[in-house]
């Protein structure tokens, strides 16, 4: 099937499956660690009058737990509901075995519309607050102020950075009243929530791309009458059209710094990676092969270009040295590899891999070249890193509905975020937010 899809979309055309309309993106967990470090978050106490409009403590320890690696404390199992030193007795989480308490207030701020946010984190066994901050915010950027706390946290607890405030982009399918199909690129947060179109189309949308700064996307769109790369502020709205040759305009690629893209065209007759100049708009041929080549992807530092190409006879991965010119095969375990993604230091690819006739994520060492299948359904797509290197999020489906999924990168932790009203596919990952 998904050969089908890679040669379908080389032909330029597109098979779609549509449902209805999509709502935010809900978070389930199929899968979580038994190792996992005990913390209890508590709910965070509200000094004002009227109600919030978002449980911040809810908020992270939803985060928390969807990382695998933190196990959040059931609310209905505390003894109590602490929100500053002076509340805690030790000893009751001490019996409920948490290593870690997490407390806080939101109480309004001097300044009018403004709340402020204190949360301490205390290690149970020593007794002593460990972490601490004073932050403040509108009320409608609550989540966003949750979400930090978070980051906070996990970094503390785990040495890697959070990333629970990036984004994901994505595109939904939905059949309108009159039975067409709808396509939107939608963007939320990294748990799905706060979910906003920032395009539709009654033509497909392929191949989204985050620039470096997280305030464009790159994407194919055929609402011209044939594939076309745009770029668009996914704040402002505003976009501009870059490529509109003959024949195949496809996979863009942002390169580490910001100022090129690559991208795959067929403008001189065979599909090829190009390079454009994003300061001056020209544009450079990167291969030049009988066999058709696609799926750029940078490498960390901007130095390589991952590929997928049939120059062996079916899809594998390659690697193009730009400053060489050389260019190494590094997939050859099964006869479908494709879709390649670096992992942020550079050390692993994650890619869609064939085995036993189902498509599954693989993970590949680039040292060793040791392959390993991270997921366990069987049409799954479309990998996509978090910048902190510890999750994947790519397509799939359940019977004919396509839902994003996740996985850690060693496997262990899986959750699925399904949409009731819609086809959802082509997600990527944001890198960390720089404001």
């Amino acid at each position: 099937m998904h050969l089908n899809k890679w040669l379908k979309a080389v032909a330029f055309t597109l098979l779609c499956v549509t449902q209805q309309a999509v709502a935010d993106l809900t978070i389930e967990i199929t899968q979580g660690n038994d190792r996992a470090t005990p913390v209890a978050v508590v709910p965070f106490a509200w000094l004002g009058q009227s109600a919030l409009t978002e449980d911040v403590a809810q908020i992270i320890s939803d985060d928390l737990e969807r990382s695998g690696l933190i196990k959040p404390l059931s609310r209905s199992d505390m003894l109590s509901l602490p929100s500053q030193k002076s509340d805690i007795y030790f000893r009751d989480w001490s019996l409920l075995k948490q290593d870690y308490l997490l407390v806080g207030q939101v109480k309004p701020s001097v300044s009018p519309g403004v709340l402020t946010i204190q949360f301490e984190l205390y290690d149970v066994v020593r007794q002593t607050r460990v972490l601490g901050e004073v932050i403040s915010g509108k009320p409608s950027e609550l989540r966003s102020r949750a979400h930090y706390i978070s980051d906070k946290v996990f970094e503390h607890l785990t040495g890697i950075a959070g990333a629970f405030s990036t984004r994901l982009a994505y595109v939904t399918v939905r059949k309108d009243a009159s039975g067409q199909n709808k396509y939107e690129l939608k963007v939320s947060d990294a748990d799905g929530r706060r979910e906003k179109s920032i395009l539709t189309t009654y033509k497909p949308i392929l191949s989204p791309s985050w620039s470096p700064d997280a305030q464009h996307l790159a994407y194919v769109s055929y609402e011209t009458g044939r594939p076309a790369v745009f770029i668009q502020n996914v704040y402002s709205g505003k976009r501009r059209q870059l490529t509109a040759f003959k024949g195949l305009n496809g996979a863009p690629a942002w390169s580490p710094d910001g100022n090129k893209l690559a991208v795959v065209l067929s403008k001189d007759g065979n599909p090829e990676l190009y390079q454009i100049d994003l300061t001056n708009y020209k544009m450079k041929r990167i291969t030049n092969h009988y066999g058709i080549d696609t799926e750029p992807e940078w490498s960390p530092d901007g130095s390589k270009l991952l590929f997928t190409s049939s120059r062996s006879g079916g899809p594998q991965i390659y690697q193009l040295d730009l400053v060489s010119g050389e260019t190494e095969r590094l997939t050859f375990e099964g006869n479908y590899n494709a879709r390649a993604r670096y992992a942020p230091d550079g050390t692993e690819i994650y890619f869609v891999h064939q085995k036993e006739g189902i498509f599954h994520i693989a993970a590949q060492e680039l040292a060793n070249n040791r392959l390993r299948i991270l997921t366990q359904t069987p049409l799954d797509e479309s990998p996509s890193v978090s910048p902190n290197g510890s999750m994947l999020i790519y397509a799939t489906q359940e019977g004919s509905r396509g839902y994003l999924g996740a996985v850690s990168v060693n496997g262990q932790i899986r959750y699925r975020l399904p949409s009731q009203r819609a086809d959802v596919r082509e997600p990527t990952w944001s890198p960390f937010l720089t404001n």
